[in-house]
């Protein structure tokens, strides 16, 4: 079955918005920030980007991921389609993508060193396939254990 093509028209009306409805949340919350939409693959991607904006991703990310998933709502309720939208405050998402591809790669070295399987830590859908995408460059293979929130990635030594 082929895939179906991705609607451009519908990620951008995504980003649009979510954007009207961060930029509410900024205002609210008297926060300065510009704002950037973007379609990476088959996602809308909204960046705020500019002032100190820490109170947005919170500790280890997860204010940030409270705002991903009540700005997937607002898109929700406006479109009635469920959305992959992402969205990343000051760079956060951006750094965390490097380092956990780096994660990734190390993960992949020592399983392809000691043939065995290994367990990472729990970590977020975004994490986890972060790291899946790095294991896979690696030439080994991953999945997904465990129950939210502490589902976690086992990297497989090649068969």
């Amino acid at each position: 079955m082929a895939e179906a093509p991705i609607d451009i028209e519908a990620l951008e009306n995504e980003g649009d918005i979510a954007a009207d409805y961060i930029e509410g949340l900024l205002d609210i919350a008297d926060f300065d920030g510009d704002i950037d939409m973007d379609v990476e693959g088959d996602r809308a991607m909204v960046s705020v980007v500019g002032a100190t904006l820490d109170e947005l991703i919170g500790e280890e990310g997860e204010v940030l991921e409270a705002l991903q998933e009540l700005t997937r709502l607002a898109v929700h309720r406006a479109t009635g389609e469920r959305s992959r939208l992402m969205l990343d405050i000051g760079g956060y998402r951006e750094g965390r993508r490097k380092e956990l591809f780096r994660v990734g790669a190390e993960a992949a070295e020592k399983v392809k060193e000691s043939g065995e399987a290994y367990d990472l830590e729990p970590m977020t859908p975004f994490e986890r396939k972060v790291v899946h995408d790095a294991v896979a460059a690696a030439g080994l293979r991953s999945e997904s254990e465990g129950e939210e929130p502490n589902r976690y990635v086992v990297v497989h030594p090649a068969s």
